[in-house]
C-alpha cells in the first residue's frame, strides 16, 4: 500500500485516466494505463494508437483523459510520439520550455506487432526518449477478434476458427519483447495487468530511462478470450504461473526476472481458462497440448540462461 499511496497524480491532483470510459467490464486495459501512468512522475503527454483504448475513452463530446493526449493511426503512433519528443526537445534547446515532460504512447497488439512495427523499430533505433506501451490481449479485439502477430498457436479468433478443418492459429506468435531488446535501448519488459506492482516499478524504470524504452503488458480481453470479467486475475496469473507470459526486465542489455513462479505449473492449468482454447484440451488435440507444453518448457530454460541462471531439469 505504501507505493500506491506514493503513486503521483497529475497536476490536477486527478487520475491521469478517469472513471466515465466504456471499456469492457473485467477488462485489462484501463489498470495497465492507470498503473504506467500513475507510476511516471511528472507531467505525461499521451500518444495513443487507434483501438480498443482510444475507441472507449473518447466518445464524443466526451473524454476520460486528464492529460494532454493524441490520437493516432494504428501504424504511425511510434512516428507521431518521435515528432512530439523532438519538437519538445528543440524547446528546451531554446529555453522556450523548461519542465520535464515524459512522453508516453500507447497501443495494442495490432498497433505494436504489425500495423505500427515499422514505425516503431525507427523509433527505437533513433533513440527518441519516450514509453511506448503495448496492451498485448492478443487479437484485433476493437475491429472483431481477428488474429494478430501476437495471438498464440492454437487460439481460435474469427480469422483462424476451429472447426471440422481448423485448429486455430497454426503459427506461433511473434516474440515482440525480444524485437525490442534486439534494438538495444537502455530499457524493455514484459509485465501483466494482474500484477500491478511489478507493472508500476517497470513503468517507473522506463520513465526514468535516458532513451526509448518498451513495455509489453499482456491485457485480458474476456470478449475475446472467452472467460467471465471476474476472472480476469486469476487469468493473466495463470499465464504467469504456467510460464507462459514470464515477466522480466532487460536494462541496458542485462536481463533479470522479476517474478519467478514456485513450481513448474503445466499449460493446460492457462488454456482451460479461455474459450479460444477450448478446442486443445480434446483427446484427439493431445499431441497439440503437448507441443505448446514443449515450447513454453524450451523458451522458459533460454530465459533462464540469458538470465544467467541455471537451467530447470
Amino acid at each position: 500500500m505504501s507505493r500506491l499511496k506514493t503513486m503521483v497524480r497529475n497536476q490536477n491532483g486527478v487520475p491521469p485516466l478517469a472513471a466515465g470510459h466504456s471499456l469492457c467490464q473485467g477488462c485489462g486495459i484501463p489498470i495497465v494505463v492507470r498503473t504506467v501512468l500513475d507510476s511516471i512522475p511528472g507531467k505525461k503527454v499521451v500518444v495513443n494508437a487507434t483501438g480498443c483504448l482510444e475507441v472507449a475513452t473518447t466518445r464524443f463530446p466526451t473524454t476520460a483523459w486528464n492529460v494532454p493526449w493524441m490520437h493516432v493511426a494504428f501504424e504511425n503512433t511510434a512516428a507521431v510520439a518521435s515528432g512530439v519528443e523532438s519538437a519538445y526537445r528543440a524547446l528546451r534547446r531554446r529555453h522556450v520550455v523548461d519542465e520535464e515532460i515524459t512522453f508516453v504512447a500507447f497501443a495494442g497488439d495490432g498497433g505494436t506487432y504489425d500495423i505500427g512495427m515499422q514505425a516503431l523499430s525507427g523509433a527505437l533505433e533513433r533513440g527518441h526518449r519516450f514509453v511506448f506501451c503495448c496492451y498485448d490481449n492478443e487479437a484485433y479485439m476493437n475491429t472483431g477478434v481477428q488474429r494478430s502477430g501476437a495471438t498464440p498457436f492454437g487460439a481460435s479468433t474469427t480469422t483462424s476458427p476451429t472447426g471440422s478443418v481448423g485448429l486455430g492459429k497454426l503459427q506461433q506468435r511473434k516474440d515482440m519483447t525480444a524485437i525490442a531488446i534486439a534494438h538495444h535501448v537502455p530499457y524493455v519488459a514484459q509485465a501483466t495487468a494482474s500484477h500491478w506492482q511489478d507493472l508500476s516499478q517497470k513503468a517507473e524504470r522506463a520513465g526514468a530511462a535516458n532513451g526509448p524504452a518498451f513495455l509489453n503488458v499482456l491485457s485480458d480481453c474476456p470478449v475475446g478470450w472467452g472467460h467471465e470479467p471476474r476472472e480476469f486475475k486469476r487469468i493473466l496469473d495463470a499465464a504467469v504461473e504456467t510460464r507462459f507470459w514470464p515477466l522480466y526486465e532487460v536494462v541496458d542489455g542485462a536481463y533479470r526476472l522479476t517474478y519467478e513462479p514456485k513450481e513448474r505449473v503445466p499449460v493446460e492449468e492457462w488454456l482451460r481458462t479461455q474459450k479460444r482454447f477450448a478446442h486443445l484440451l480434446k483427446d484427439e488435440n493431445a499431441d497439440l497440448l503437448a507441443y505448446i507444453q514443449r515450447q513454453i518448457d524450451e523458451d522458459w530454460n533460454a530465459l533462464l540462461g540469458l538470465c544467467g541462471r541455471a537451467v530447470a531439469a
